[in-house]
């Protein structure tokens, strides 16, 4: 029989106990959008478990899942879960593993389908929102999360500078939590000029692109927003740009990099003239949309 653990008691019911956990997680700079997945993971399992911590139970609910998604995505549920049992101080909790992570061969993201995405838009409404992004995606290397959150100011058209910044009082959130800058080319930074033109007029925006109106533009596109980002890193990598470059405009982790976190001391001009030397007039995008 496995281990039951009713959490109850002094500090309120497991509901209450979520509520902690979700808000210890909160300030320890965790964005929104993810807080809302871990209470949906987390919500899902309490109501499987009906509100007793139990370890047979437990099991149960993680074999369920398992059939359910794939392993990616029930590696994030398990990882949520083990994490809160082990807030929750459930010793047994420590015995739960999540599988090895599946053999990735990432998607090759072409010119071609870029372009083809543009052209896409052509006749939507929101055409020169679209084609902005798609440009600055390709041509700067954010995270889709990280280009939702843009603010106007972010963007220094003069300097083709992005501000990508780590700011949870103003709901912006980086995966290091690290503020960063980027740059973009000289194609992406017409079409932001034409957009900040429309986007001023129309205000009905309410942001430069909202993470929920984006999503819906895209979802019978040929690529989705998370492949302008694979874009601009195969083409660094194919144009011979320096990786450690690559990983500062980026913002991958650098903690195991010895080079980029203690030697790599680039300024903003520095980096700037790296990137104009390798991607600035070599992005590859053929701009069929016009």
């Amino acid at each position: 029989m496995g281990i039951r653990t009713p959490v109850s008691g002094s500090e309120g019911p497991i509901e209450a106990k979520l509520d902690r956990f979700l808000k210890l997680r909160s300030i320890n700079g965790l964005s929104e959008s993810w807080l809302y997945d871990v209470r949906d993971f987390l919500e899902n399992y309490i109501k499987y478990i009906d509100g007793s911590i139990d370890e047979d139970k437990t099991l149960d609910y993680l074999k369920l899942i398992q059939d359910k998604y794939s392993i990616t995505s029930y590696r994030k549920r398990v990882y949520q879960i083990r994490k809160f049992l082990t807030f929750l101080n459930i010793d047994w909790a420590s015995n739960i593993l999540p599988p090895s992570e599946p053999i990735y061969i990432p998607k090759r993201i072409s010119s071609e389908q870029i372009s083809n995405t543009i052209v896409y838009f052509k006749e939507n409404t929101y055409y020169l929102q679209c084609k902005s992004l798609i440009l600055m995606g390709v041509s700067c290397g954010a995270r889709a999360e990280e280009l939702y959150q843009l603010k106007p100011e972010d963007i220094d058209l003069d300097n083709r500078t992005i501000h990508i910044n780590h700011n949870p009082k103003n709901h912006q959130f980086t995966k290091t939590k690290a503020s960063r800058i980027s740059f973009f080319n000289q194609e992406a930074k017409q079409a932001l000029i034409e957009y900040l033109e429309f986007y001023n007029r129309k205000t009905s925006l309410e942001s430069l692109y909202s993470q929920s109106h984006i999503t819906r533009l895209f979802r019978k596109a040929p690529i989705q927003v998370k492949d302008l980002r694979k874009y601009f890193s195969q083409t660094w990598d194919r144009l011979s740009g320096p990786t450690g470059t690559k990983k500062l405009l980026m913002g991958h982790s650098i903690k195991s990099d010895v080079d980029c976190k203690h030697y790599n001391g680039q300024s903003e001009e520095d980096l700037k003239k790296i990137y104009d030397r390798v991607m600035n007039n070599n992005i590859g995008i053929t701009n069929e949309g016009g």
